[in-house]
C-alpha cells in the first residue's frame, strides 16, 4: 500500500466520523449563529473599538476548529492505532507509520481550514462581517495557528498512552486554549495584564494575529514568532516522546 493509498483510505474513514464533522466543521460556525442572533451583539461596542462583538467573534470560531481538530479529534485517533498494535504493524511493512501520522495531520488540517472558510463566509453572508483586510497576512496566520494545532495534539498523542488519557489530556488542554483564543472573553476585552499574558500563549498570538489582518495590519512579528517558536517546541517535543507502539 502506497502513501496515497494510506490516505485515501484514511480520508474515507475520516468521512464517517459524524461526530468529528460536526464538532471542527460545524459546531463554530453554529456558535458564531448564535452569538450573532442576540441583538446586543450585533450593536458597536467602544470598547472593542467600534466594532460589533460578533465581528469580534469571527476569529474566535475561525480558531475553534482548530483547537477541536488539534486537541479532541486528532489525539485518540492516532493513539487507537497504537493501542491496536497497527502503527506497530505497519512498520515491518514498505509504508512506514509515519505516512499513517502524515494522513491523520493532513486530513485535519484540511478540516480547520473548511471550517474557518465556512465561518468567515457565514460573518460575511449573514451578519455582514468585513472580510480580512490583509488576505495575505490573514492567510499566514491562518496557516501558522493550524500548525500550532496539529503539533499540539501530536504532542498529546505521543504522551498518551491510550485513547481515553489522550481524549483526557486533550480535554485538559482545550478549555484554557479556548479561553486564550477569546471565547469566554474577547481578547480585544481582556485587561491589559492578562492580555499580555494571553499573547505568549499559542491560540492567543494566533487570535491577536488574526484580529490585525482583519483589521487591514499586517500581523505583528512577535505574534508571527509566538506561533512560530510553539510549532517548532511542540514539534520537537512530540517527536522526542512519541513511541510507535
Amino acid at each position: 500500500m502506497s502513501s496515497t493509498a494510506v490516505l485515501k483510505t484514511e480520508a474515507r474513514l475520516f468521512g464517517r466520523e459524524p461526530g468529528a464533522h460536526f464538532w471542527i466543521l460545524a459546531f463554530p460556525t453554529l456558535l458564531l449563529v448564535i452569538l450573532g442572533s442576540i441583538p446586543g451583539f450585533r450593536t458597536t461596542q467602544d470598547d472593542l473599538g467600534g466594532i460589533r462583538i460578533v465581528d469580534a467573534y469571527v476569529p474566535v470560531t475561525v480558531l475553534l476548529g482548530m483547537i477541536v481538530a488539534g486537541l479532541q479529534s486528532l489525539p485518540p485517533g492516532i493513539t487507537g492505532y497504537r493501542e491496536r498494535g497497527i502503527l506497530r504493524r505497519m512498520s515491518t511493512t514498505p509504508v512506514r507509520p509515519s505516512a499513517l501520522l502524515s494522513a491523520h495531520m493532513g486530513l485535519h488540517g484540511a478540516a480547520a481550514v473548511l471550517s474557518a472558510l465556512l465561518a468567515l463566509s457565514v460573518g460575511r453572508i449573514v451578519f455582514d462581517v468585513a472580510l480580512p483586510r490583509q488576505p495575505f497576512g490573514y492567510v499566514l496566520a491562518l496557516l501558522l495557528a493550524v500548525a500550532v494545532a496539529l503539533a499540539m495534539g501530536a504532542l498529546v498523542s505521543a504522551l498518551a498512552r491510550t485513547s481515553k488519557a489522550a481524549t483526557a489530556v486533550g480535554t485538559a488542554a482545550f478549555f484554557p486554549s479556548m479561553f486564550c483564543a477569546g471565547v469566554y472573553i474577547p481578547v480585544q476585552t481582556m485587561p491589559d495584564v492578562l492580555a499580555r499574558i494571553v499573547e505568549f500563549t499559542p491560540f492567543g498570538a494566533a487570535a491577536q494575529a488574526l484580529n490585525e489582518a482583519a483589521a487591514g495590519d499586517w500581523p505583528g512579528w512577535d505574534h508571527l514568532g509566538v506561533l512560530v517558536a510553539w510549532t517548532v517546541v511542540l514539534t520537537v517535543a512530540a517527536a522526542r516522546w512519541f513511541r510507535w507502539e
